[in-house]
């Protein structure tokens, strides 16, 4: 099966804003593009192997340098629901609150920690952007 195309950032940008603005009330379509952009982002600056990263069902990827696999179950797995994902995505939450009882973060395997990898930095921006109010945008790199 071929790889997907890359999410434009434009298009990846404006899904997160979206889901920004309409948190649970975010179309699926804009929900599954601002998951799917913000995974490709991770495992554009993280490549590897070690870890997959799971966020059903709009995707999943694979991370981080060492280990890997290519059959069966990977060495260390990373899961959650789509809500939890774009909180950790943006820094509204912390990888121990995500990990905490209820936080709605599965981890197993060694190197499963991505605590020193999360927020993903354009989310995290566009979030503070978004929480500061009408302002000035900044230009998406």
């Amino acid at each position: 099966m071929p790889a997907r195309k890359a999410i434009p950032i434009s298009d990846g940008a404006a899904a997160i804003r979206s889901w920004c603005e309409l948190r649970e009330s975010t179309p699926r379509s804009s929900l599954a593009l601002a998951v799917r952009f913000t995974l490709q982002v991770l495992a554009e600056e993280y490549p590897g192997g070690a870890v997959e990263l799971r966020v059903p069902p709009f995707g999943a990827v694979q991370i981080i340098e060492g280990t890997s696999h290519t059959r069966g179950t990977p060495p260390a797995v990373v899961e959650m629901d789509a809500s939890t994902w774009m909180r950790l995505a943006a820094g509204e939450l912390s990888w121990s609150e995500g990990r905490a009882k209820g936080g709605g973060v599965s981890a197993s395997g060694e190197r499963s920690d991505l605590s020193t990898i999360l927020p993903v930095p354009i989310a995290r921006r566009i979030a503070a952007e978004k929480s500061a109010g009408p302002a000035t945008s900044i230009e998406e790199n």
